[in-house]
């Protein structure tokens, strides 16, 4: 039955309306595939053309008015490749001559038997399959064409020799030599000496194995520079199996070969600290879920060195059980968003014990992908206890000072309702001062130099909140920065509110405070009569204070706030003359 899939539409023109309706009752019977229709003459099988879409024609030659090789010429001009079949009563030499020359299909006699519709199927069927295959291959030709014109990698088709036929301007551009540059070269002209045995071997290979091969190796450009590139090849065979054509796929990956290169040094420079440094450190290896951590953690944990199994399981054995979902948390969110990890949990020691560990980590991509984590190992329960036991005292700070402020100023108020005097003035400014002294002696007690919770802060939005919290009516901010940066939103309040109030302090009650960016940091400035040189390097220090009523811990806690987060502070003169403060080494949002 061939190999043609579907109907195949067949129009009979024959001016004998009897035998045209047999000859198409005989060929259906033939083949199911066939749908004919039939027509009397050349202009009714010209129109029938024109309004439908036929496979094949087949045409008697002696019809009133146009004859058969009529008909053919006019078809002809319309369908150049349409099969057109002359089946005719009238053979003669000279026809068959004239129906060549119009570039006939095929020529068949009529005969009386009815074994002519079977060979006449079988003309028809062959006809068909040649035009839809030629088709097909013109379709193919238009597709390749466009694979050519239009990929953004470079194509390069070769012949069975494996010299150079053409290849498209992305080729072009990789190389530097134009498509005649290189038309009937061999491919060794791109290849350095270096690799000509390993591509050899390839395009071996793709010879005798008729597929596909994918393969990497230097190019040489036009100029002598080396490139690597990554290339996808593929034989194109006819169905004798013999080679009709190889096609290239190409880009250059020398870039992203130098990426791998500078990170299998880095990875091993990393697994060399691993092995020998005093410090504890740790590789995660995210796909796979293996930890690695060297000798010097294990003997911080208690654990017999090499007794680590390198499971993710194994390392939640030792996370205390109420600080692992946290721990497993933040790992999620560092591999989610590309970013620093730190924490800070209790692990269970070797002997039982709980200890306390600072443990931060960064993320290493693989191809723009979360790889592996490495990071450190810090033993932070002296820092911990020590946290505790400053938390204690604050308690004790805040009940036994507090309570008895609070006594005395009652009695100020009922001292206040017996008498006036400029001195009950003086006690109720006393008692502020001791008020003051107490809250950001909490701060510091409390706070301590260590911060968490890092995230986007809009810095822009948190100081017209701190304005709103200590500004006087008088008072003017201008803000010149819109940028995110990476901070403790609550400390860096505490950090904006005490520039922002030591300005209204030292620079009057209508002073005017701008906000602005450095290139590595922010700025906090005011007009007023600004800080002496002599005494800068001591305003961050402990008590230090030159406003009247001030209690000298606003800057020392700006200057913790800024050191818990890794930046550095410093006060410089203003623009306008007033006083500066710059907080620099701050991390940016991506913009």
């Amino acid at each position: 039955m061939g190999t043609i899939s579907g109907t195949i539409p067949v129009l009979h023109v024959d001016d004998d309306p009897d035998f045209a309706e047999v000859a198409a009752s005989f060929l259906e019977r033939e083949d199911d595939r066939f749908e004919v229709e039939t027509a009397t003459s050349v202009s009714e099988g010209l129109n029938r053309l024109a309004d439908g879409n036929f496979d094949c024609v087949v045409s008697d030659y002696d019809m009133p008015g146009r004859n058969g090789i009529e008909f053919l010429e006019a078809v002809r001009e319309e369908y150049p490749d349409l099969p057109f079949i002359l089946h005719t009563g009238k053979g003669s030499e000279e026809v068959a001559s004239d129906a060549i020359s119009a570039g006939v299909t095929d020529y068949l006699r009529k005969e009386s038997k009815t074994s002519q519709y079977t060979v006449l199927a079988n003309r028809i069927r062959n006809a068909v399959e040649n035009y839809r295959t030629r088709i097909e291959l013109a379709n193919r030709e238009q597709r390749l064409n466009l694979f050519f014109e239009q990929s953004p990698l470079g194509v390069i088709e070769w012949n069975e020799n494996s010299t150079f036929v053409r290849m498209n301007e992305a080729a072009e551009e990789l190389l530097g030599y134009t498509e005649d540059d290189l038309t009937g070269r061999s491919w060794e002209v791109i290849v350095p000496e270096s690799d000509r045995d390993a591509v050899d071997e390839v395009v071996s290979d793709l010879l005798e194995n008729k597929g596909g091969y994918h393969s990497v190796n230097e190019n040489v450009r036009k100029t002598g520079e080396r490139i690597v590139c990554e290339w996808h090849n593929r034989v194109v065979t006819d169905h004798e199996d013999d080679v009709v054509a190889i096609f290239s796929q190409f880009q250059d990956i020398t870039e992203l070969k130098e990426q791998e290169r500078e990170l299998r040094e880095t990875k091993r420079r990393l697994e060399l600290v691993l092995e020998g440094t005093e410090m504890g450190l740790w590789e995660w290896k995210i796909g796979t879920g293996k930890i690695e951590w060297n000798e010097t953690l294990e003997r911080a944990l208690g654990l017999e060195p090499g007794s680590f199994e390198g499971t993710y399981e194994a390392f939640a054995k030792r996370v205390h059980p109420d600080d692992l979902p946290q721990v497993e948390d933040a790992l999620d969110q560092a591999v989610e968003t590309d970013e620093l990890y730190h924490m800070e949990f209790r692990m269970i020691h070797g002997d039982g014990d709980v200890v306390w560990a600072e443990c931060p980590g960064v993320i290493v991509d693989q191809e723009n992908e979360p790889d592996w984590m490495v990071g450190l190992y810090r033993d932070i329960t002296e820092r911990k206890r020590r946290e505790k036991q400053l938390e204690t005292f604050a308690s004790i700070v805040s009940h036994d000072l507090r309570n008895p402020l609070n006594v005395a100023r009652g009695y100020l108020e009922l001292a206040r309702e017996d008498q006036e005097s400029e001195h009950l003035d003086h006690v109720e400014q006393a008692h502020d001062r001791m008020d003051g002294l107490i809250e950001e002696l909490l701060t510091l007690a409390r706070k301590g130099d260590t911060v968490g919770g890092i995230e986007p802060v809009d810095l822009a939005d948190i100081t017209e909140n701190c304005w709103e919290n200590v500004a006087t009516p008088e008072a003017a901010l201008t803000t010149e920065i819109d940028r995110e940066i990476r901070a403790n939103q609550s400390r860096l309040q505490q950090l904006l509110e005490n520039l922002v109030r030591n300005a209204v302090e030292h620079g009057g009650e209508d002073v005017t405070v701008t906000v602005g960016r450095l290139e590595n940091g922010f700025y906090v400035e005011d007009d007023g009569p600004g800080i002496p040189s002599g005494d800068r390097e001591d305003v961050f220090e402990a008590g230090y204070s030159t406003a009247e009523g001030g209690t000298g811990f606003g800057l020392e806690i700006v200057k913790q706030v800024a050191q818990a987060h890794g930046w550095d502070v410093r006060v410089v003169d203003g623009t306008e003359g007033g006083a500066r403060f710059e907080i620099i080494g701050v991390e940016f949002t991506a913009e």
